[in-house]
């Protein structure tokens, strides 16, 4: 027996509209992917603008009605993707399910929470998808290389972390004992604040010693800031060049890559590099 029409057409209607929501293979699909992209661009264009006081006078209700007129555009299309996806629920909590979610409810928030609208700036995340509609499948796996390099490097980082903290404590405290209240360093969190700016080369002047031993302190903070910011670039080279040589090592048998630097053998179906 076959199956009712009705069902077949609407089958093929939803996926018809996967093709063209989801895939970008089609001229449709393609030209769907722009005209989204270019919608978000100019929503998170009109928020911004919102925010100048300049132009938000000159614009009166005009902003106000393009963020409502994006915003139900957003929903029609967020409530289309969960029609035709094969897995509803899987799309909803997908990194872009929440972020298309995301970058809607602001606008209906504010009706209830005034201001939760420039939230929406949440939408030019979206525009990760150019990576999709331009096949940029390459720059993808840069990323990957990045990522790994960041994971392999975050244990030396934090040990670094732990000791800049303790040497931006130590100064702000000796910066407290020897300026003290008088020269604007009123307390040992406001001096420690003052020697991580000085130590990571910021500068911003709003604090700065007056006596010849606090000088003489913010000299030695300012060398040691130069040859901190070194350490961490390092780090996170040397796990760049790991990644790069995992990422060229391919087993002979099952063409799996992603190995370790110093592997011996393929940790998937264990032949010989």
């Amino acid at each position: 027996m076959s199956p009712p029409r009705k069902a077949n057409s609407v089958r093929g209607w939803r996926k018809r509209l996967y093709e063209i929501i989801f895939q970008s293979d089609t001229p449709a699909g393609k030209g769907f992917d722009v005209v989204l992209i270019v919608s978000i661009v100019l929503s998170v264009i009109v928020v911004m603008l919102d925010s100048v006081g300049s132009w938000r006078s000159l614009s009166g209700n005009l902003f106000y009605l393009l963020e409502w007129i994006f915003t139900l555009l957003f929903t029609v299309e967020y409530i289309l993707r969960l029609l035709c996806a094969g897995r509803p629920l899987g799309y909803a909590t997908s990194f872009f399910g929440i972020v298309d979610l995301l970058a809607v409810l602001p606008t209906y928030l504010s009706v209830f929470l005034p201001g939760s609208q420039y939230l929406i700036v949440i939408r030019v995340l979206r525009v990760l998808r150019l990576f999709r509609v331009l096949k940029l499948a390459q720059y993808v796996s840069e990323a990957k290389i990045l990522m790994q390099a960041l994971h392999g490097s975050r244990r030396k980082v934090t040990v670094f972390l732990f000791a800049v903290l303790t040497v931006v404590v130590i100064f702000g405290a000796l910066m407290y004992l020897v300026e003290g209240e008088e020269n604007g360093f009123t307390s040992i969190p406001k001096s420690i604040y003052w020697a991580i700016v000085t130590l990571t080369t910021v500068g911003y002047g709003d604090i700065s010693p007056n006596t010849t031993a606090g000088q003489v302190l913010a000299a030695m903070i300012m060398i040691l800031g130069y040859s901190i910011i070194a350490v961490p670039t390092g780090i996170f080279t040397v796990e760049i060049s790991r990644a790069y040589q995992r990422k060229d090592w391919s087993c002979p048998v099952c063409a799996s890559r992603s190995h370790d630097h110093d592997a011996l053998y393929c940790k998937y179906c264990g032949t010989k590099l």
